[in-house]
Order: structure tokens, then C-alpha cells, then sequence
């Protein structure tokens, strides 16, 4: 019996999607769960891809064109609906410009072992995406950067095989717990996510929503893990800095709206809770189990 829903909300990221749905089904633990995808807005295919494809790969959907951009339900949103028709136990939330590293869910489900009764366990995967921006540091906690042509930043040159290799190398030798909230993703009970009310719909269509769920959850009590022994693949960023793929990509360009949507939800976040979060905020212990200083991974490659 599957115990996990995966939940991917979409938009004009077909491409991508693709690959995701494709390592749920070839690399996770539970490779036959029920798969749960939100796409609003959609001109690129994907609407067409899911009617085609959806009883094929066991995918149930939700479709929204009503065309009003600003005023979408977004990821936030799009989240929440797939949520309340999830009746698994668990749900792994995903983006959908990811590549699931083998048994990315059962290592999430095994942290929910280790908790005590009444805990409440919001569950990460460890993040891999390669150095697209300038300012990146070498190691941020929970996200690792490698070279930005390490396993391919396009969904043509992408090797998931090469990733899927080294992410078996990486967790055999890797064994760290982070007290970190997974800013892109990440794995709960069904329930404590509807409990909190799921995601503020005043930072819809994106940006802030995600923070703004950890910052309550983090007030009600819940324990935050990060692990290593799970990895995800990031392509990093495709709907919201770089929705038209390799052109935006390679000219690091930003469309105006994305600009808009990301100053309007800081403006409301500000408004909310008063200030914007540091970063790494959502870092509270670094780290709580394991013999390797996160700072100091030594590359299995």
C-alpha cells in the first residue's frame, strides 16, 4: 500500500516536468505512487502532455486557464489544492524542475522513525544544483553547488544516470542531519500540512510563500530535518527566474512579471511578520547527527 502522494505544481516547464516524473517512477522506493500535478496557465504543451500521458503514468491532474496571470493560484496555491485530494499518509512536495536521487522518499519516511510521540516532522532532501549565479558560495546548509556542466543544466544535456551514480557514491559515503527547513521541497504529514492551513495566499502567484509556511510551522512546534542520505537534482529556479529555459538561462535575463510577483511578495511578507527573514533563518542546528562537517564533504568524485 503506497504511504506517499507526490504533488507538483507547474508552469510552462514541460520539459522539466518530464524528467521529474520520470525519476519519481524510476528512482524512488515507492515507484508506483500516486502522483499529483497542478499546472495553471500553461501555453507550452503541458496540458496536452498530461491528457496524453496521465493514465499511462499513473498521474491524476488539475488544469486552471483561466488566463489571469497576476492573480493565479500559483505554487502555493496549486500545492494546496493537490493537497486536499491527497489520501496518502505522506506527501513528498516537489517543483517541478527536479531529478529525484534513488530512494529520495524512503530516506524522508525513515526520519519519521526516529521522532517522539507528538512530534510533529516537516522532512527535507539535501538540495544539488549547479553554480548559476555569480554570488554563490561553495556550500550553503542542506544545498550542495557543483560545476555548473557537472550533470548537464539543460533537459537535453542532463545525465541522470551520472547524478543517480554519484548520488549512490555521495549517500554510502555522506551521513548528515540539518535542523533546516528545504526551501525547494519538502516531505510531511498530509494532515499537518492541511492543520496549518497550507500556504498564505496573499504571497500567491510565488516567492515567500514557502518561508512564510516554515515561520508558522516553526511556532507551532514543529521539528525541521534536513538529510543527506536523500538528494534531489535542482535544475534550479526554471519558472522563476528562468521560465523560457536555456534563452533566459544562458543571458540570465528575468522577465518583468517574475520581477514584479517576487517585490510585491517581500512587500507583503514585510507587512506580515514585520522584516524579511536572514538567511538561512530556517537553519536553527548545524548539524545534529553524523561524523562529516557539512563544510567539509569530501567529493565522491
Amino acid at each position: 500500500m503506497n504511504k506517499i502522494t507526490s504533488v507538483i505544481p507547474t508552469y510552462n516547464n514541460l520539459p522539466f516536468l518530464k524528467l521529474t516524473v520520470t525519476s519519481i517512477r524510476q528512482n524512488c522506493y515507492y515507484n508506483d505512487m500516486p502522483i499529483f500535478i497542478f499546472a495553471e496557465n500553461c501555453t507550452d504543451g503541458t496540458n496536452e502532455w498530461l491528457a496524453q500521458n496521465a493514465d499511462k503514468l499513473g498521474i491524476d491532474y488539475h488544469i486552471e486557464n483561466d488566463g489571469d496571470r497576476e492573480n493565479q493560484r500559483g505554487i502555493g496555491g496549486g500545492i494546496d489544492l493537490c493537497v486536499s485530494h491527497v489520501k496518502t499518509e505522506f506527501v513528498n512536495i516537489l517543483h517541478s524542475d527536479f531529478w529525484l536521487g534513488p530512494n529520495q522518499d524512503i530516506e524522508l519516511l525513515k526520519l519519521y522513525d526516529d521522532i517522539k510521540p507528538g512530534e510533529r516532522l516537516i522532512a527535507s532532501s539535501f538540495r544539488v544544483q549547479p553554480n548559476i549565479f555569480p554570488n554563490d558560495p561553495p556550500y550553503r546548509p542542506g544545498t550542495i553547488f557543483v560545476d555548473f556542466d557537472e550533470f548537464g543544466v539543460h533537459d537535453t544535456d542532463f545525465d541522470g544516470d551520472h547524478f543517480d551514480n554519484w548520488s549512490n557514491e555521495f549517500t554510502k559515503d555522506n551521513d548528515i542531519q540539518i535542523r533546516k527547513a528545504g526551501g525547494a521541497g519538502y516531505f510531511c504529514r498530509t494532515e499537518d500540512h492541511i492543520n496549518m492551513g497550507g500556504n498564505d495566499p496573499r504571497f500567491q502567484p510565488m516567492y515567500w510563500e514557502d518561508k512564510d509556511l516554515f515561520m508558522r510551522m516553526q511556532m507551532e512546534g514543529y521539528k525541521f530535518v534536513m538529510t543527506s542520505k536523500s538528494l534531489i537534482w535542482h535544475f534550479t529556479s526554471r519558472t522563476s527566474r528562468f521560465p523560457n529555459g536555456t534563452k533566459d538561462l544562458d543571458n540570465n535575463k528575468r522577465p518583468a512579471h517574475i520581477v514584479r510577483w517576487e517585490q510585491r511578495a517581500m512587500q507583503r511578507f514585510v507587512e506580515k511578520w514585520g522584516r524579511l527573514p536572514q538567511e538561512d533563518e530556517d537553519t536553527f542546528v548545524v548539524p545534529i547527527t553524523g561524523t562529516n562537517n557539512p563544510n567539509k564533504i569530501e567529493w565522491p568524485f
